[in-house]
C-alpha cells in the first residue's frame, strides 16, 4: 500500500488494485498473429519472437495500469468532491477492481446526499472521457502514443461510467436505485430494487456465458449472490419480526423476566416448554438455549450450561459465562484460559478474582496472588466456592484452610467449616468454627440456622461452640 493526499483528501492505494489492473492489462494483450490496435506499440505486440516483444508487453501493461489508476482515481474523487460539498471529510481507498470513498461519518447519509454523491463518481468519469475525446479530435494523427492514451482513456471511462450506473449494488447505480426506491416505497422499495438487481445480474451472466465474456460473468455472478443474500436476510428479518409479536416470543420474554428476578425454576420451566414445542425458529431456539445456559449456570450446573451455550448461534456467549461453566464441571485447566481472556477483555475485578481462583485450584497460588491488585481473600473465596458448588467438599475445605495463611478472614474460616461439615468431618468443622470465632465471627443465630452446618447439630462440640458464641454476640 502507498498513500498520498490530493488537497484535504487522503488516498490509499492497495496492492490488490495494482495487481488487478496488471492482470487485466496482460489478459487484454492482442492475440499473436492478428493486427494490433495498440498504436504506438504496433506489430511488436503480435510477434512473440521479435526482439522488442518483451519491452512492448511491459510498456502495454504499464500503460493500461496507468489508465486504470487515473480513471478509477478520478471516479473516486468525484465522490470525494460531493462529500466535501456536503461538509464531510472523505477518504479514498483504491482496492481490487475499483475503489471506495468514505464520508467518514457515524450517522447514515440522508437519501438525497447518498444519491448525489453516488452519481458524482460516474459523472466525473464521463467528464474525463468526454474531455479526452475532445482533445483526441484536435490532435488525432499527430502522435501514435497520444492517440493510444486519449482513445483508451475515453473508452475506459465511458465503459466504467456506464457499468457503474447499472442499478446493481454495490455499483453506484445500485446505491442510487436503492436510495430512491427506499425513499419512495420504504422497505418494499428496498426489496424491489434488489429483486431488479438480481434479475439484471442473472441476465448479464447468461449473456456473458453465451458471448464468452468470462470476467463479466463472474463479476455479475458475485453481485447477484450479494443481492440474493440481502433479500434472504430481509425475508428472514420479516419472519422474525412477525414471530416477535407471537405467543412464543412472549413466552421467551416471560422466561427472561423470570431470570432477571432470579426465579430460576420458572425461567427453566418456561424455556424448556419453548424448546419442546414444534416449529420454533432458529433465532428463538438460539435465544432460548442462551437463556437456559444462564439459568443452569446460576443453578450451579456446569454441564447443562455448556450444552445449551454450544447451541447458541447468531449471538455471542460471554467469555466469563463459558469460563464459569468449565469451572463448575471441574475442568479448571480449560476454564483458566477462558477466565484469563475474559479478564483481559473486561478488566473487571470480579472476573480477575475468578481467574485467580481457577489458578489456585490448579495449585498455582503464587501466580494467582501476583495478579495486579488482587485481594487474596476474594481470590480464595472464588477458588473455594466453585469446589463447594460442584460437591468437592473436602477439596473446598482444604482450599479454605490454606487461604487463612494469606488472609486472616473470619468468613473464609467459616466457609471452610461448612465444607468440612458437608464432607462429614465434624472435628475439623468445629475446629474451623472456633478459628472463625477467634477472627471475629459472632453471628450465632446465622450459624444455628445454616443448612451447611446441619450435619453438626447434636454434636456436643458444636453445641458448646454455639453456647460460647451467643454470650459474645449479646455483648
Amino acid at each position: 500500500m502507498f498513500r498520498f493526499r490530493l488537497g484535504s483528501v487522503p488516498v490509499h492505494v492497495h496492492m490488490s488494485h495494482l495487481l488487478f489492473s496488471a492482470v487485466l492489462a496482460y489478459n487484454s494483450l492482442p492475440v499473436p498473429g492478428r493486427s494490433s490496435s495498440a498504436g504506438w506499440l504496433g506489430d511488436r505486440l503480435t510477434d512473440p519472437d521479435s526482439a522488442g516483444y518483451a519491452g512492448a508487453v511491459a510498456a502495454y501493461v504499464l500503460s493500461w495500469m496507468f489508465i486504470v489508476f487515473v480513471s478509477v482515481l478520478v471516479h473516486e474523487l468525484g465522490h470525494a468532491v460531493a462529500f466535501r460539498f456536503f461538509g464531510y471529510q472523505p477518504s479514498v481507498d483504491l482496492v481490487f477492481m475499483g475503489g471506495v470513498t468514505r464520508p467518514n461519518t457515524d450517522s447514515p447519509l440522508p437519501w438525497h446526499k447518498d444519491v448525489v454523491s453516488s452519481f458524482a463518481g460516474p459523472l466525473a468519469g464521463l467528464t474525463l472521457g468526454v474531455l479526452c475525446w475532445l482533445v483526441l479530435m484536435q490532435v488525432r494523427g499527430r502522435s501514435e502514443m497520444a492517440d493510444f492514451f486519449l482513445n483508451n482513456f475515453f473508452f475506459a471511462n465511458m465503459v466504467w461510467a456506464v457499468l457503474n450506473l447499472l442499478p446493481v449494488p454495490p455499483l453506484d447505480g445500485g446505491h442510487i436505485s436503492t436510495a430512491l426506491a427506499t425513499r419512495m416505497f420504504g422497505r418494499r422499495g428496498f426489496i424491489v430494487s434488489h429483486v431488479l438487481a438480481l434479475g439484471l445480474c442473472v441476465g448479464v451472466v447468461l449473456l456473458s456465458i453465451k458471448s464468452g465474456a468470462l470476467f463479466m460473468g463472474v463479476l455479475f455472478a458475485m453481485f447477484g449472490f450479494q443481492a440474493f443474500r440481502v433479500l434472504a436476510d430481509v425475508m428472514r428479518a420479516r419472519s422474525e419480526d412477525k414471530e416477535a409479536e407471537g405467543p412464543r416470543a412472549q413466552g421467551l420474554r416471560e422466561a427472561q423476566q423470570a431470570l432477571r428476578e432470579d426465579r430460576l425454576d420458572d425461567a427453566w420451566r418456561l424455556g424448556q416448554k419453548l424448546l419442546e414445542g414444534e416449529g420454533l425458529s432458529a433465532s428463538l431456539t438460539s435465544r432460548t438455549h442462551y437463556l437456559l445456559g444462564w439459568v443452569a449456570l446460576k443453578q450451579g450446573q456446569g454441564r447443562p450450561a455448556l450444552d445449551h451455550f454450544s447451541q447458541v448461534q447468531g449471538q455471542p456467549v460471554e467469555m466469563h459465562a463459558v469460563a464459569a461453566a468449565f469451572s463448575l464441571v471441574g475442568d479448571d485447566a480449560r476454564a483458566v484460559g477462558y477466565w484469563k481472556q475474559a479478564w483481559g477483555e473486561s478488566q473487571d475485578r470480579t472476573v480477575m478474582h475468578e481467574y485467580a481462583g481457577a489458578l489456585i485450584r490448579l495449585g498455582q497460588v503464587q501466580e494467582a496472588l501476583r495478579l495486579p491488585g488482587v485481594d487474596p481473600a476474594a481470590a480464595f473465596r472464588c477458588a473455594e466456592r466453585a469446589l463447594f458448588i460442584r460437591g468437592a467438599y473436602s477439596e473446598a475445605a482444604a482450599v479454605g484452610e490454606a487461604a487463612l495463611q494469606h488472609a486472616k478472614d473470619p468468613g473464609i474460616a467459616y466457609d471452610a467449616a461448612c465444607a468440612f461439615a458437608r464432607a462429614g468431618n465434624a472435628t475439623d468443622a468445629v475446629r474451623l468454627l472456633q478459628r472463625a470465632q477467634t477472627l471475629g465471627f459472632k453471628d450465632a443465630d446465622y450459624a444455628a440456622s445454616d443448612e451447611d452446618l446441619a450435619p453438626l447439630h447434636g454434636q456436643p462440640a458444636f453445641e458448646a461452640w454455639l453456647s460460647q458464641l451467643r454470650p459474645s454476640a449479646a455483648t
